[in-house]
């Protein structure tokens, strides 16, 4: 973390015994190491925080690709729904109008009775 060496922290303790003292430096030392504990707490949930929000924003960015990408999708749809839509309404119109002439004067029904007595003989039946 502070990139210190051996050497480096020999010269530190053994300054640190002559200024504080033998009787004080175990409590001093038990301090420090409570200090440095939670820097590093610190540090870690800062760098925890961090990633959190980079990958929260890259979330969003994803949130927002999606929502563009449906809206889209939605658009080709209602554009695509349009014609099919036109075309059902004219078939529409067609029908009521067709619904609404009258109908054509229906032939004479007699004529198209087989079994009339003027349709003329009925045909036999085969009996097997």
């Amino acid at each position: 973390m502070f990139d210190i060496s051996f050497g480096e922290l020999m010269v530190v303790g053994a300054v640190a015994l002559v200024v504080i003292g033998p009787e004080r430096l175990p409590k001093v030392a038990r301090t420090v190491g409570a200090l440095l504990g939670r820097l590093q707490r610190y540090v870690a949930n800062v760098k925890a925080d961090i990633k959190r929000e980079v990958e929260l924003d890259g979330l969003r960015q994803l949130e927002a690709e999606m929502n563009e990408a449906g809206r889209k999708l939605g658009d080709d749809l209602q554009g695509g729904v349009a014609p099919i839509e036109s075309g059902v309404a004219q078939a529409v119109q067609d029908t009521q109008a067709a619904l609404a002439e009258p109908a054509p004067p229906r032939p004479d029904e007699k004529q198209f009775d087989l079994f009339s007595p003027s349709a003329g003989p009925r045909p036999e039946r085969d009996q097997r």
